[in-house]
């Protein structure tokens, strides 16, 4: 009997040590290159808009790819998804570092290192609930959110250390870890019965095309570029409501108080991401730090904090209730943006005592967007719901990156707008500081205003 009992669970445990070793590497190659930015424009001579196109690029393909991956979870079995994505993820890894002196081989690989990692996130769900008792699953899910949380906390200043005592480049190689899960996973994860359905891979490709020319509109402006990317979302929204598996259940789309959280969460996310991306810029021309101390001293306490901050938040949503959660997260983002716009030539130290709070105010806003818009869901639509969610928030944090990325890039707002006296290096940075604060109030208010009335959610 005792055989019979320690054998499953041990396999269990197993299972679950590799799923953390892949959740931990698919978010610490999303962060770990962030703080290196400045360093590949100087390499390449690239302004922001280029540059930034490092993470955008990433983020394009990790968020089509995690819809993608969770669909096809009941067609092809989540271990040949698993495998293709650890070895594509390497792949891409491996041409990156070889080629990391060419700027569009740069890019491709973090095109393709995009499409492996996104496997991570999807699928590592899918296995929990399958080969986890239920009444281990709490503490599983608990202890691979605290594992992302980590690697999201330590990225910066693993990529800030490497990148100013070795090179950028060898940033690329960190995913290549993940092949060690590799024969343990073909072990421990059992063949699968597969459901035949059809896979909307046109919904898939109009989409992604909007993505892409949405995203070099916002670093180009071009408007020929947005030209392409409205007809392609309309041709996708026509598409979708005749295609007999769509890739985006059109029905979705009715559901007001589902689409407005998804949306302006998103923008919430998005707006967030930009602001990380621009600060290893700004801390280096505001105050001229090399690149470990913007990782490590500027960032990294942020980004851990996120670890303290997403407990107090669940604690608070269960006893205050959402709508005073996402107050206090939206009140503590945009106080601080403000004080950033206003001191952002004061000691760079403030920098990382802002970015506590606006990664704690994140958290209690990521926290509360996921309660609404799961609470405006019908238990049918949950799945779907939750995922499209996902979806929409790394999409849009990587817009967010874009935008912010062409902003720095063609200078529109490098002009005094605050009445205080500052020097003038500091204008551009303070601007998109108030424009990031003007864009999370507004989706704040709208936020409040669709859900106030609806006491099931707060």
């Amino acid at each position: 009997m005792n055989i019979s009992y320690s054998q499953p669970t041990l396999q269990h445990n197993q299972v679950l040590i590799w799923l953390c070793v892949l959740s931990f590497f698919s978010v610490l190659n999303e962060m770990v290159l962030n703080v290196s930015l400045p360093d590949i424009a100087n390499d390449f001579n690239k302004l922001p808009a280029s540059t930034n196109w490092v993470n955008t690029a990433f983020m394009i393909t990790f968020s089509v790819g995690t819809a993608v991956y969770g669909k096809l979870s009941d067609q092809l079995g989540i271990k040949k998804l698993f495998l293709f994505g650890i070895i594509v993820n390497c792949f891409g890894s491996v041409i990156g570092f070889v080629g990391h002196s060419f700027f569009p081989i740069l890019i491709l690989a973090r095109f393709i290192q995009g499409t492996g990692a996104a496997a991570f996130p999807a699928l590592v769900m899918v296995t929990v609930a399958r080969y986890i008792p239920k009444e281990n699953r709490g503490k599983a899910f608990g202890l691979i959110g605290s594992i992302v949380a980590m690697g999201e906390g330590v990225g910066p200043a693993i990529g800030g250390m490497i990148a100013h005592y070795v090179h950028w480049s060898y940033l690329l190689l960190i995913p290549t870890v993940t092949i060690i899960t590799v024969p343990f996973l073909i072990k421990l994860l059992k063949k699968e019965e597969r459901i035949r359905n059809q896979f909307d891979i046109a919904g898939i490709i109009l989409m992604s095309v909007g993505i892409v020319f949405f995203m070099l509109f916002t670093t180009s402006y071009r408007i020929s570029f947005l030209i392409i990317s409205f007809l392609s979302f309309l041709i996708f929204v026509k598409h979708i409501r005749k295609a007999p598996n769509p890739f985006v259940d059109p029905e979705l789309g009715k559901n007001v108080s589902f689409v407005i959280g998804v949306l302006c969460g998103g923008i919430i996310f998005g707006a967030v991401a930009g602001f990380v991306s621009m600060v290893p810029y700004m801390m280096k021309d505001v105050h001229q730090l090399n690149t470990a101390a913007i990782g490590s001293g500027i960032i990294f306490p942020g980004t851990m904090s996120v670890i303290i901050f997403g407990y107090i938040g669940g604690l608070l949503v269960d006893r205050k209730g959402s709508l005073y959660v996402l107050n206090i997260g939206m009140a503590i983002l945009s106080i601080s943006f403000i004080i950033a716009a206003f001191f952002i030539e004061a000691t760079p130290w403030l920098m990382t005592i802002i970015l506590v709070f606006v990664f704690g105010g994140l958290s209690f806003t990521k926290t509360v967007i996921s309660t609404i818009v799961s609470s405006s869901l019908k238990q049918k639509e949950v799945g779907a719901g939750m995922s499209l969610l996902n979806f929409s928030s790394f999409l849009l944090e990587g817009t967010g990156i874009a935008i912010v990325g062409g902003l720095l890039s063609v200078r529109l707002l490098d002009r005094r707008l605050l009445p205080i006296d500052v020097d003038q290096s500091t204008y551009l940075y303070s601007n998109i500081l108030l424009l990031i604060v003007g864009i999370i109030v507004i989706s704040w208010l709208v936020i409040l205003n669709v859900y106030r009335h609806s006491r099931r959610i707060f």
